[in-house]
């Protein structure tokens, strides 16, 4: 049976390659840095999701290595049997207070809390109106549950109105939203939003993975950056991104949501507990969530200067003050031409294309770190003025 199958496989894959979309995997030989080392030596990095630069961070490091010999490796365990340590439940309680909510679940990762959601809280009569450019995850989550499925068009408040007019005799409805899409590095409108949900007696959620730790004036993400820290229901995260980088996932919500997602929430019930190693590690990044402002400040200044400079240097850039700076391709073949020919001279990014981005959207997504410096950030502007020539010649 498989021969026929392989073939089919075959095909499928050299179609992929053919087209421009292939995805190669490039092995990193030291630590996530600003700096990496690959097969073609040092290069610059500007393609992870290490927004402060605490990736590498000693104190972190540090906290790390303590948890090992305190806690040991891995739970060997789901969190209802024999799963859950002190430095769980610390870490849920410390979330908890920095993000504004009355309890938080932790998940083995975002992907996981939002796959965890809304089979959980919705049923067939119930609705979900999802923003049409919502991560992966939360269109995967949504499927998992047998509520009516709605969607609007990306930051469309007359649209989203419209969704819940239509939804009116729906005995719950829950309005999501990425804070930050990652592929555009566009904000969600959510003080609207919210006032929307509260006209039409609506929960809110938000995937906030892309703007906690370093969005808004504290760092606790678009619901502080909004002010409606205390109006959104529901809100899902990662670890694995500017919280130190490793992974892991939560849900930070209303303290029922919490509780029933601890009994009914199949990802959560079913997968091991998050290693504690990263629980504690994890503990250590929020302390310097509370005197992180100057790596904040560093990221901003960053980002503003690189969109500046590729303005200036007349590449399209999605407009914004995110530090996912994504520079417009257009065709797929050609991203990805570019990126290697950037990585030629030293800068590591990646192309994006379809099905990541929509068909003809095809990108460059740059994301800024705190661990860039000044000159990092101009000569990274150089090598792309030198690459789209290279490519034009």
């Amino acid at each position: 049976m498989y021969a026929s199958v392989r073939d089919e496989l075959r095909t499928t894959l050299d179609e992929i390659r053919a087209a421009g979309l292939h995805k190669p995997e490039r092995v990193i030989g030291t630590p996530q840095s600003a700096t990496v080392s690959v097969a073609s030596g040092e290069v610059l990095n500007f393609c992870a999701n290490n927004y402060l630069g605490l990736a590498d961070h000693p104190e972190i490091i540090s906290a790390a290595k303590e948890a090992l010999d305190r806690w040991g490796y891995g739970m060997a365990s789901v969190r209802f049997i024999c799963g859950t340590q002190d430095v769980h439940k610390e870490l849920e309680a410390r979330l908890s207070a920095f993000l504004g909510q009355e309890d938080t679940i932790l998940y083995s990762s975002c992907f996981d809390a939002n796959g965890g959601v809304f089979e959980t809280l919705l049923g067939p009569e119930d609705a979900v109106i999802s923003d049409a450019l919502n991560h992966a995850s939360i269109i995967d989550g949504i499927r998992l549950s047998k509520a009516r499925r709605h969607r609007y068009a990306n930051r469309d408040l007359a649209d989203l109105e419209k969704q819940l007019k239509e939804t009116q005799d729906a005995r719950r409805r829950l309005v999501v939203t990425d804070g930050v899409f990652s592929m555009d590095g566009y904000v969600a409108p959510l003080a609207e939003i919210c006032d929307l949900a509260d006209r039409y007696d609506a929960m809110v959620m938000v995937d906030d993975s892309h703007a906690v730790g370093f969005v808004g004036p504290g760092g606790r993400g678009t619901p502080e950056l909004a002010g409606v820290m205390d109006r959104v229901d529901i809100i899902t995260g990662t670890l694995g991104k500017a919280l130190g980088g490793a992974s892991g996932g939560y849900v930070a919500a209303r303290a029922e949501i919490v509780a029933l997602l601890r009994q009914r929430s199949r990802p959560y019930l079913f997968s091991n507990s998050l290693a504690p190693v990263i629980a504690a590690a994890s503990l250590t990044v929020l302390d310097l969530l509370e005197s992180a402002g100057d790596l904040r400040q560093r990221l901003r200044e960053n980002t503003a200067l690189f969109r500046a400079r590729m303005t200036e240097a007349g590449f399209e850039i999605l407009p914004g003050d995110h530090p996912i700076a994504p520079v417009m391709i257009g065709d797929a073949a050609e991203a990805a031409r570019m990126a290697e020919l950037l990585l030629e001279r030293g800068v590591y990014v990646i192309g994006f294309s379809y099905p990541v981005v929509p068909m003809g959207q095809a990108r460059i997504r740059v994301q800024l770190s705190a661990a860039h410096s000044t000159e990092d950030v101009e000569r990274a502007v150089a090598a792309f003025i030198d690459a789209r020539r290279a490519l034009r010649d």
